[in-house]
């Protein structure tokens, strides 16, 4: 598929609502897990040094 402009592409034949939103949706779940996995890790460091 080959876009004229950048607003075209953005638009993606008029599903850019649907794909970019299923872009943003994926990315904020990423984020949300990386974040999630990090506070687990420092409050595992914290347990450790807390027992030690």
């Amino acid at each position: 598929m080959q876009w004229g402009s950048l607003t075209e592409f953005f638009a993606m034949g008029g599903y850019g609502l649907y794909v970019w939103t299923s872009f943003g949706a994926t990315a904020l779940c990423l984020v949300g897990e990386v974040l999630a996995v990090w506070r687990r890790h420092v409050a595992a460091l914290a347990g450790a040094r807390a027992v030690s």
